[in-house]
């Protein structure tokens, strides 16, 4: 299997799976939440993610819109949980790096883990937000979670 069909499959497996979707209630202690929405193509995604003692320690979404944007929230979830914010910061930074390169900057899957099979759509700009969104709302969320000002 090519590494391009590999990192098909992962987008494919978890626009299906969506591992860490769902929200019930409203945000609780050492919560942030954030929604976005992407007017051009109407992806949309509300993320909530906890924070404590420095940790992430649970990101949840709910969301509508295609399967990259849907696919990039799941990856998210896996991807972040457990980590410090510091490390949290640092995916989210070489996540957004990746994906503005227009396929100039190549993925490191040591760091990005799963989100590296996005490296793709970085050659296409108008899916960039679409994998994009999810990470954009986690970082806002993180950020209010850890009640750090922007």
């Amino acid at each position: 299997m090519s590494l391009d069909s590999l990192y098909q499959q992962i987008i494919l497996d978890h626009s299906k799976g969506r591992h860490g979707a769902g929200l019930e209630g409203e945000p609780g202690p050492h919560e942030g939440q954030s929604h976005q929405l992407n007017p051009v193509c109407g992806d949309e995604v509300t993320v909530r993610v906890q924070v404590a003692d420095g940790v992430v320690r649970s990101v949840r979404w709910d969301g509508a819109g295609c399967s990259i944007s849907m696919a990039s929230a799941s990856v998210l979830h896996d991807e972040a949980e457990g980590l410090t914010v510091a490390q949290f910061g640092e995916l989210v930074d070489a996540f957004r790096e990746m994906l503005r390169s227009r396929g100039t900057v190549a993925a490191d899957p040591e760091l990005l883990g799963d989100a590296a099979a996005f490296e793709g759509v970085s050659r296409y700009a108008a899916r960039v937000k679409c994998a994009m969104i999810a990470w954009v709302a986690a970082e806002d969320a993180a950020r209010q979670a850890a009640g750090t000002p922007q």
